[in-house]
């Protein structure tokens, strides 16, 4: 019979549906991590909250240990890479909290429209300040959405009761989505021009880090309100204090900061600020429903081997998994690879195509298809993986296509992976090395062997004499040390590939560097 533990408190409906799925369960909330690794080894799955640690050196303990699951959408708290080292899936709930969510950023709205933590602070101080606390209707306002996915697209839903007009800026929003939200698809400069509220439902990548800069503060209109209840790093929470003391933002709704916990901020000192401590999934009904899926989940798991889920493997059933191991690392690795190359020159991504050919053919394609597309969006969607990556391609409109290829293949096994956007198709196809290793074997139908390293460059450059010293030559002198070196080409005197694996993460000033060397058409650094 599998053993459960749970460490962290847990809904006792939880514990119901371990029990009666089968599964012996023991509830022990509040160990100390050394009393934690002393019994750790009994157990077969080990469900948490956020506050156990689930560190390489509990894991190290954990001989039996088959699965996490974590009661919630983050997994900070989880050392997800030693995880998979030791062959333990983990699991989170990752639509549970969204209604609350989403309820959240609301709420803030509505605090932050009628003052009502200041009036609430002044009227028990023993004041009657009637005329200092001066709110503004939501009714009739723009609501401008940075992000309009699970979250924002129930919050747009709840605006528009409130009859507030809807506009969205999502780079993956279709305008068919929109349609069906009632929201109207704008570009950023847009939503900061019209918007009298601005609220953010935006995972925290490179590319929206500070999307509400200094500079695109300023763009916002006069009297704007600005709420946050997605992630800490979306603004510039300095400017944002000093654009609220000039007067030109009327204040800010904050559940969420750059630093957690949130002991000091500019923001803490001004009247017209409503901060709350990260409560975005604090309501007893959200908590009890994580509780209540990561116990299926986690019963379905170590019953079955169905994986739900998962943040380090694909939905597989038991008995596919060995054999389908490698291949969903090398249309992983594919995928980031390919995604990698998007996100740093042109995001927005209209179809994904995956072709199959040889061995790679005969296989269970739908977890093959979701690594790669988990790949593919990672780059550019925080939390990202082999489970929601379907979903996420969906939601933002992306056609993704298959292809099984029943046609001799040049490799036992091949994989290509194909995206288009609306400036370009690039592909890149790699096999399987020994039946286990993945190698990259073409990019843009040229051929190119190279096998994947931790950091890598790629360029792009006229195949002209004298390229490869210059090139080499700016590396070695920013002390960059090559381990592999890799070149194709389309024809002679044409459009030539490098790929090299580095040493070490090249910095963005040698990057530079390398990008104004002659011949040079884009070089973009790769880490797998």
């Amino acid at each position: 019979m599998p053993k459960v533990l749970i460490s962290d408190k847990l809904s006792p409906a939880a514990v119901a549906i371990f029990k009666r799925r089968g599964i012996e369960v023991d509830v022990k909330p509040g160990l100390t991590p050394a009393d934690l690794r002393a019994i750790i080894g009994e157990y077969d799955g080990l469900a948490v909250r956020s506050a156990t640690k689930v560190t390489k050196e509990l894991l190290a303990e954990a001989r039996k240990l088959r699965v996490v699951g974590r009661a919630g959408i983050g997994v900070d708290n989880v050392d997800v890479k030693s995880a998979t080292a030791a062959g333990v899936v983990v699991m989170n709930t990752p639509y549970g909290n969204a209604i609350t969510t989403a309820e959240h950023a609301i709420a803030m709205m509505f605090a932050l429209a009628r003052q009502i933590p200041e009036a609430t602070v002044s009227t028990k101080a023993g004041k009657w300040e009637k005329n200092r606390f001066m709110g503004v209707e939501l009714f009739g306002k723009v609501l401008g959405l940075i992000g309009c996915g699970n979250i924002g697209s129930i919050v747009a839903d709840r605006a528009q009761g409130l009859k507030m007009r809807v506009i969205a800026y999502d780079p993956y929003l279709t305008e068919k989505r929109a349609l069906e939200l009632g929201v109207e698809k704008v570009e950023l400069d847009t939503l900061l021009e019209q918007a009298d509220f601005i609220s953010l439902h935006a995972p925290l990548t490179e590319g929206t880090r500070n999307i509400l800069s200094r500079e695109n503060l300023a763009k916002t209109r006069k009297g704007v309100r600005i709420v946050n209840c997605a992630r800490g790093g979306l603004v510039d929470e300095a400017a944002l204090a000093e654009l609220i003391k000039a007067g030109h933002v009327a204040g800010a709704a904050l559940d969420v900061f750059e630093t957690e916990p949130a002991k000091e901020s500019p923001l803490f000192a001004l009247e017209n600020v409503v901060c709350t401590p990260h409560l975005g999934a604090a309501t007893n009904e959200a908590q009890e429903n994580v509780a209540l899926q990561v116990a299926e989940q986690m019963s379905d798991f170590l019953l079955t081997g169905a994986v739900t889920n998962a943040i380090n493997m694909p939905s597989v059933t038991a008995e596919e998994a060995p054999r389908l191991a490698p291949y969903m690392e090398l249309c992983r690795l594919l995928g980031t690879f390919a995604g990698q190359l998007t996100a740093a020159q042109d995001g927005n991504i209209r179809k994904v195509a995956i072709e199959y050919e040889g061995q790679a053919a005969k296989l269970n394609a739908r977890p093959l298809t979701a690594a790669a597309l988990a790949g593919v969006l990672g780059p550019m969607l925080e939390g990202a993986n082999m489970v929601n990556a379907p979903v996420l391609a969906r939601e933002r409109g992306i056609d993704v296509a298959e292809t099984v290829h029943d046609r001799d293949s040049e490799y036992q096994t091949l994989v290509r992976v194909v995206i288009t956007t609306d400036k370009q198709s690039r592909s890149v196809a790699g096999t399987l090395f020994a039946g286990t290793k993945p190698r990259i074997v073409e990019i843009k139908g040229i051929p190119v062997e190279a096998d994947f390293a931790r950091h890598m460059l790629y360029v792009t450059n006229r195949d002209k004499p004298g390229f490869i010293g210059r090139f080499g030559a700016t590396l070695a002198g920013a002390g960059i040390n090559i381990a592999t070196f890799h070149l194709g080409r389309a024809e002679a005197g044409g459009d030539a590939i490098c790929m090299v694996a580095v040493d070490e993460p090249v910095p963005e000033e040698v990057l530079a560097m390398v990008r104004t060397l002659p011949l040079v058409v884009q070089a973009t650094t790769l880490n797998f």
